[in-house]
This record gives C-alpha cells, sequence and structure tokens, in this order.
C-alpha cells in the first residue's frame, strides 16, 4: 500500500496550489467527501474537484499536524481566507492502490470559554 501521509500532504500541497489535475491524481473516482456540520455529502472525483475549483475567496492551507497509519489518516490544519483564520480537522482513508477514497470535514468554531475556570487556564 502507498504512504497515505506523502498522498495526504500531496493532496493538501495541490489543493492549495489550486494544482487540480495533481489534487485529482491523490483521489480515488468513486472518493466521496462528507461534511457532517452541515450534513453535505459530494460522491466522486468530478464533482469534489468542481466542488474544490468553484469554492469562493483566495484561501490557503497549512498542514499543522498528520498522524498516518496504513489506510487511514487524520489532519489538522490550518486555513487563511484575506484575513480571517480558521482550523480543520480531516479524516481520510485511502484504497488498495494508496488514493484517496473518503474525506471527512469538521470545521470547529473558536469560542470563549466558560466563567469560572480562569484561575486554571492561560488563554493564549
Amino acid at each position: 500500500m502507498t504512504d497515505l501521509r506523502k498522498t495526504v500532504e500531496s493532496y493538501w500541497a495541490t489543493a492549495d496550489a489550486r494544482d487540480w489535475t495533481g489534487f485529482a491524481d491523490t483521489l480515488a473516482e468513486d472518493v466521496v467527501y462528507t461534511l457532517p456540520q452541515t450534513r453535505e455529502r459530494i460522491s466522486g472525483r468530478e464533482r469534489y474537484l468542481q466542488f474544490n475549483r468553484e469554492y469562493p475567496g483566495d484561501w490557503h492551507v497549512r498542514i499543522e499536524r498528520v498522524v498516518a497509519e496504513p489506510g487511514q489518516a487524520v489532519t489538522w490544519t490550518h486555513f487563511t481566507v484575506g484575513l480571517e483564520e480558521m482550523h480543520a480537522i480531516t479524516f481520510f482513508t485511502a484504497d488498495e492502490q494508496g488514493r484517496i477514497v473518503t474525506v471527512t470535514d469538521f470545521w470547529p468554531e473558536p469560542y470563549e470559554p466558560p466563567a469560572g475556570r480562569e484561575h486554571l487556564v492561560e488563554r493564549y
């Protein structure tokens, strides 16, 4: 099996570079992209490529962390769109050829902590 860590790193690098041919090379033909928070799903490489090509804004992505084992990986990424910054956690699985077959994205929203624990934490 191909090293999924390298495939995932290529997935993010080609997406950031808008290299849609290279991006497509990381994906299985029957890739499924899922966004649980919005309950959306995209099936198939062509539809997923179109989704990414048409995504608005001049966004850029930086990998913060990759955790991988045979057949599955997860990334923590940092996105910027203009002055806006956000983080995403993405789970990947691969087929036998090492291409990405599932992508599941979580986009956690920042929030203020509850009152009463200020004496225990350090804000950054």
